[in-house]
């Protein structure tokens, strides 16, 4: 059945992912309340270092940011798509998490032909990107889009 086929490989990447990121611990996706896939519910369990396994509500708000971005990443391994937006995902991430993420952000990058397009406050995770847009107000009413390609200033700064 194609259905328990693509559930078995989102499940594999899940499973691998959430190891990169939490830096060990475990998780998995688990079919539950009927026999039917198609009609089963989807439990996230999950297992980060020193912690026993549990149900994803149970985990801290940091660590269940980190576990959707690793289903969310899983989903992306097993069918790409060619963009992605992830809206303030890192926002209940400390820095050493959103580092994390900005690392298996870069992984992404480099093994699918997605493009991500990341909403973010977070000033580590600014400086991790390839382009900055923002919007700023020159003068009362006027809005004015800004666009800072890091790289490119990058290199600039290692030429001169």
């Amino acid at each position: 059945m194609r259905l328990l086929d693509a559930y078995r490989k989102v499940d594999d990447h899940f499973q691998s992912l959430f190891a990169t990121l939490f830096d060990g611990g475990q998780a998995h996706l688990e079919l539950v309340e009927s026999d039917d896939p198609l009609e089963a519910g989807l439990e996230i369990m999950a297992q980060p270092p020193g912690k026993r396994l549990t149900a994803l509500t149970l985990l801290s708000g940091g660590e269940q940011a980190l576990t959707a971005i690793a289903l969310i990443f899983a989903l992306f391994l097993t069918n790409p798509a060619p963009i992605c937006v992830l809206d303030e995902v890192d926002a209940p991430l400390d820095d050493a998490n959103v580092d994390r993420f900005c690392g298996l952000l870069d992984r992404m990058s480099s093994e699918t032909d997605t493009r991500y397009l990341i909403v973010t406050h977070n000033a580590v995770t600014m400086s991790r990107m390839h382009r900055l847009y923002g919007v700023t107000m020159i003068e009362q009413g006027v809005s004015r889009l800004v666009s800072v390609d890091l790289g490119g200033a990058a290199r600039l700064l290692a030429a001169e």
